[in-house]
């Protein structure tokens, strides 16, 4: 094989490897950090199915999402081991007022061994400001 046909080949050979790693590859990334921030579009996306456990960690409470399973504190979360999914590979989605206790609650998730973490960035406010309501309830 000629040296310039060789090339050729090995680029195409490295592109259809490329191509079919792409494939084989989950959909969701975890990241370096062990979870995944989501945008309200592709928080409202994983609604559509509901194959997982949302968390609303905010503090005080503000209101809620819809289809909000537990409420427990961003702070407070490994002391609440009994209400969480036994299964470390769950699907876990936190959120709170703005972002950043669902970023705690989600590295706190991760350091418990969870590893299909998911926090909703923007929380409550970015729901709210993509045209969508809250749920208010007395939780006193």
């Amino acid at each position: 094989m000629k040296k310039g046909n060789r090339n050729h080949f090995l680029s195409a050979l490295l592109i259809f490897v490329g191509c079919i790693a792409l494939l084989l590859l989950p959909s969701w990334s975890m990241g370096q950090k062990g979870y995944v921030n989501l945008s309200v579009d592709q928080f409202v996306e994983m609604l559509k199915k509901k194959d997982f456990v949302l968390i609303n960690v905010h503090i005080p409470y503000e209101g809620e999402i819809p289809l909000t399973d537990l409420f427990i504190p961003y702070n407070a979360i490994d002391q609440y081991k009994e209400k969480l999914p036994r299964q470390k590979d769950a699907k876990i989605v936190v959120y709170c007022r703005t972002g950043p206790m669902g970023t705690i609650a989600a590295e706190k998730l991760v350091s418990m061994g969870y590893t299909k973490v998911f926090n909703f960035q923007g929380g409550m406010r970015a729901w709210e400001k993509s045209g969508r309501q809250l749920l208010l309830f007395d939780r006193k």
